[in-house]
């Protein structure tokens, strides 16, 4: 237990509510150019990644209540145990060496992709009858165009989106990673898992 609170150091404090505010600001703009991803976990995975699943769960719950509850975007609001468990999956992947090698980053935003499709189509689905106003709403007529029921159509644009989505947020954080100076990464209680071999 004592490892897990190594994890909230104060820069880690203070990195969150910046991570909050990369995950709000690209997610909006994605919500505004309609695209059939999020990108909005970037700052989470990002955290997750650097200071654990703990941190990284802390984020994107907290992401997705703000956004919500601000205004900016209601819809958020239901999706925030879905952010939570991308964060402590982005923590769990980091802690077992996956960061440190761009194939298993894809195969780690794959499987959080496919775990974060699953976890999201039954809320989307309940809550907003699978129509959110985002981009990934015309993925979800494509499939019910093709016969499929509301809650099936959901659940493929789950299949279909989130994978890609986690893979490009996954890479986006890698790369993030490999540009951080090592004095800095050193700060983080993960620093060791994130590079090397």
């Amino acid at each position: 237990m004592s490892e897990r609170k190594g994890d909230f150091n104060t820069l880690t404090i203070v990195m969150i509510p910046v991570a909050i505010a990369i995950n709000i600001a690209i997610g909006q703009l994605v919500v505004v150019l309609k695209l059939p991803v999020y990108l909005d976990s970037i700052g989470t995975v990002l955290t997750g990644a650097l200071a654990g699943p703990w941190v990284g769960a802390l984020t994107g719950l907290l992401s997705n209540l703000v956004w919500g509850y601000s205004g900016l975007n209601v819809i958020y609001t239901p999706f925030a145990p879905v952010a939570a468990i991308i964060g402590a999956m982005a923590g769990l992947f980091s802690e077992t060496g996956w960061f440190k090698k761009w194939w298993k980053v894809v195969l780690a935003g794959l499987s959080t992709g496919f775990v974060a499709a699953a976890v999201s189509a039954p809320i989307a689905y309940y809550v907003f009858g699978g129509v959110t106003g985002s981009g990934t709403d015309f993925v979800v007529a494509f499939f019910q165009g093709i016969g499929y029921d509301p809650l099936q159509s959901t659940f493929m644009q789950g299949l279909v989106s989130d994978p890609v989505d986690k893979v490009a947020t996954f890479l986006v954080v890698w790369a993030i990673i490999l540009a951080l100076p090592k004095r800095f990464l050193a700060r983080f209680s993960r620093a060791e898992d994130l590079r090397g071999e």
